[in-house]
């Protein structure tokens, strides 16, 4: 409770992304109709796969539809108050808003990050273990997974949370970037912090490390499965995953980058940071989709659907 006494602060001021009059408005529309664009894109896919019997009883586009469900609420933590700072000489965020950041990109990105496991999980066993494939992914198991992803990134985001609402900010309220981002937030506690920043960005460094390789050693594996039981397999197996190893790339390149090496230069982090929290949402649904017969195929019955009952 005496931390609580010095933590003045009650609101932080975001540098945002420029301080240009004219490339704030043309910001303002660019990432305006990206967001727009993620959001639609994403909850197609949602409504497609609840909507499809077909999809919504397979295990891989049942996945794919939380990816997508996630991917809408990690595009919603930060766009939208990016983008109205846009039109707005002086950004500020509330101390209770800029700590809401924080819980909800870490929650949402460390759920997506063990969901994205278990995506290729799914795939190993669709490819290495074809026989025991509903057995092994029955509904229970999917359910299971994607509790485990949502328990994980509550877990990891609430202790991170726990130490920084706590630290005593009396001073500098000024952070250079355009959403409360942890390593920066932290840094202007009133106390010597290093160790504590040294830990916390070291807690989601490994975890997106560990989750990196653990998504490498599961699509190795299925490439040399294939390998050995058919010629011509690894091109037939690359053609099944390359979607998600696009996805799983995009996504953990920045947070790798950001993490592991956090005391980078800020303009390289800020650009990561857009591309994470802002293209990588957008990137999902066009990888997808433009790469998925099955879903395109569904869409297009959707909107047939649509446009008949009316």
């Amino acid at each position: 409770m005496e931390l609580q006494n010095y933590s003045l602060v009650s609101e932080f001021v975001l540098y945002g992304l420029c301080t240009s009059q004219h490339l704030r408005h043309f910001f303002f529309i660019f990432f305006s109709g990206i967001y727009v664009a993620t959001v639609l894109g994403n909850l197609i896919i949602v409504v497609t796969v609840i909507s499809d019997p077909h999809l919504h009883s397979s295990p891989m586009y049942f996945l794919l539809g939380n990816l997508s469900f996630l991917d809408i609420w990690l595009a919603s933590c930060a766009t939208p108050k990016m983008i109205r700072d846009f039109l707005s000489d002086r950004k500020l965020i509330s101390f209770g808003g800029c700590m809401a950041q924080i819980f909800f990109l870490h929650f949402i990105g460390v759920a997506e990050m063990v969901l994205l496991v278990s995506m290729a999980y799914d795939r190993y066993v669709a490819i290495c273990k074809p026989l025991h494939y509903m057995t092994m992914m029955s509904w229970q198991t999917c359910m299971g997974l994607v509790f485990v992803s949502w328990v994980t990134g509550f877990v990891h985001s609430i202790s991170q949370v726990a130490f920084t609402v706590n630290l005593p900010y009396c001073g500098p309220n000024e952070v250079d970037s355009f959403f409360c981002d942890l390593p920066l937030v932290i840094k202007l506690a009133c106390m010597d912090t290093y160790g504590l920043g040294i830990l916390m960005i070291s807690d989601s460094g490994l975890l997106s490390l560990s989750c990196f390789l653990l998504l490498l050693v599961s699509y190795t594996v299925i490439l040399i499965t294939v390998q050995q039981r058919a010629a011509g397999g690894v091109s037939k197996a690359l053609s099944t995953c390359s979607a998600h190893i696009t996805v799983v790339t995009l996504f953990f390149g920045p947070c790798i980058f950001i993490y592991v090496w956090p005391f980078s230069r800020f303009s390289v982090d800020k650009l990561l940071s857009v591309f994470y929290t802002i293209f990588t949402p957008l990137l999902n649904p066009l990888i997808y989709t433009l790469r998925n017969k099955e879903m395109k195929t569904a869409m297009k019955k959707l909107c047939n659907q649509h446009v008949t009952s009316h």
